[in-house]
């Protein structure tokens, strides 16, 4: 898993079979509405205004005459090829529709005429609108005027009083202000490349904590540049780092004045709590984005290698983290860091080319802050982290769990009473589906922690963990 992917999908859309398509065609032709509103005559197709005469307001359609008069129009419209479905007679309240052929069978050119019917009704559609904007400001206009009064316009208004710096408690406002001056961004580069990422500040002589993977490039002699909120640059070296948990600290000179962030704890965090992150996606420095806790406890491959060696416990948030935000905190509502942004969810791009996107989508990964202070204050005081292990390798049994393979002479596994073959269900009250379950849990505790190890057959055994030192690679 790296970064640097994200999955696009696109909803497939509907579209009409031919038996609605023929019954569409096979519809009579609307009459044409009354686009001028003096209550004439629209005609077909040309939609030319037809005015009667007022003692016609009286005609009566069953009359000899009327009948006689009809039927002269309906020769004339046949005559002009402009008979359709019907005729409106002059006078009528409702119009008098004479049965003609078009009503049982449609010919072509109805469709043609569908289509001219459609382009005159959406220019009809088009000009109400703009008429009714008109009319709107007229009347408004007229009434303004009526009662003496003057137009209001809002740029005319004064501005409003500027927000006071009293933000509410819990607010992603107050949390963005609280923690942006310590996030910095790193800008590095060695021999094998360049990149940037994020970090904040553990203490005001210049302690930074940040992921691994965002530092590793300098760490044979190549160069941090930390710039800060307020524009401030300083240069950073590596003080320690720990690739089985994504983990570095450096520290920077050349800048006095820093703010230390407030760590929070990690052992408490719920699902649904709303979260904050803050770093420098793409470059983009001081961004800020808020979702909630998704799912705790995620086994993760914290450098995105995919082995063992960097499965960590991860804190999973859908608050947007992109290539950048790595080594930046993740915050719960009180401003206090929760957890070190590190990974997000990686899919392949949906068009099947293998390619990735690099983007969001919402399943990103946080370092819990409790595994963290505990090896950024190992790094600090020693300049190397210490891992804890159990001595022992693992594979996923076939059945579920975490199947033990080789057992290390002198390991606290062997010291336990742990053999090779066992199958671990759970640890504590955490149940271990997989080998990378089992290695990420015993990564959130500390070296001398006392855990129990529930085996396939409910057999409990009591494993005291150990701690060795972390040699970067």
């Amino acid at each position: 898993m790296t970064e640097n992917d994200a999955e696009k999908a696109r909803p497939a859309g509907d579209r009409p079979d031919a038996e609605q398509s023929a019954n569409w065609a096979a519809q009579p032709a609307p009459q044409q509405p009354d686009a001028t509103g003096l209550g004439g005559h629209a005609t077909p197709h040309t939609g030319a205004q037809q005015a009667y005469p007022a003692e016609q307001q009286q005609y009566n359609p069953w009359s000899p005459q009327a009948q006689q008069t009809q039927a002269q129009q309906t020769q004339e419209h046949q005559a002009q090829g402009q008979y359709t479905q019907g005729h409106q007679i002059p006078g009528q309240q409702t119009p008098f529709t004479q049965p003609g052929p078009s009503v049982y069978a449609v010919p072509q050119q109805r469709q043609a005429q569908k289509s001219t019917s459609g382009k005159l009704l959406a220019g009809v559609a088009a000009i109400a609108l703009v008429v009714g904007g008109v009319a709107g400001g007229t009347v408004g206009y007229l009434t303004g005027d009526g009662s003496g009064g003057s137009a209001v316009n809002a740029l005319d208004a004064p501005k409003p009083a500027q927000q006071t710096g009293n933000l509410p408690a819990g607010s992603v406002e107050s949390v963005a202000q609280k923690l942006s001056p310590s996030v910095v961004e790193l800008q590095v580069s060695g021999r094998s490349g360049a990149g940037e990422g994020s970090g904040f500040v553990l203490s005001t002589d210049g302690y930074v904590l940040t992921n691994n993977h965002v530092v590793e490039v300098a760490a044979g002699g190549g160069q941090i540049q930390a710039v800060f909120q307020d524009g401030k640059k300083g240069t950073a070296t590596v003080v320690g780092r720990d690739p089985t948990t994504d983990i570095a600290v450096v520290k920077v000179s050349g800048v006095s004045g820093l703010t230390p962030v407030e760590l929070g704890r990690s052992d408490d965090l719920r699902v649904g709590q709303p979260v904050v992150a803050i770093g420098s996606p793409f470059e983009l420095t001081g961004t800020v984005t808020s979702g909630i806790v998704s799912a705790l406890n995620r086994p993760v491959s914290a450098g995105g290698n995919g082995d063992q060696t960097t499965v960590m416990s991860a804190v999973q948030t859908d608050a947007a983290i992109n290539p950048g935000n790595s080594g930046g905190p993740l915050a719960n509502m009180a401003g206090q860091v929760i957890g070190i942004n590190s990974a997000i969810y990686s899919p392949k791009s949906a068009q099947g080319q293998g390619g990735e996107t690099g983007g969001n989508v919402g399943i990103g990964f946080a370092i819990p802050i409790d595994q963290a202070r505990r090896t950024a204050d190992d790094i600090i005081n020693t300049g190397q982290a210490t891992q804890t292990f159990i001595g022992a390798r693992v594979q996923t049994a076939p059945t579920g769990g975490a199947q033990l393979g080789e057992i290390s002479p002198g390991s606290p596994a062997e010291k336990a009473g742990l053999k090779s073959g066992d199958v671990v269900t759970k640890l504590d009250d955490r149940s271990i589906p997989n080998a990378d379950a089992l290695v990420a849990e015993i990564r959130t505790r500390a070296p001398n922690d006392k855990v129990k190890f529930t085996l396939s057959g409910d057999k409990v055994i009591e494993v005291t963990l150990g701690g060795q030192p972390v040699t970067p690679n």
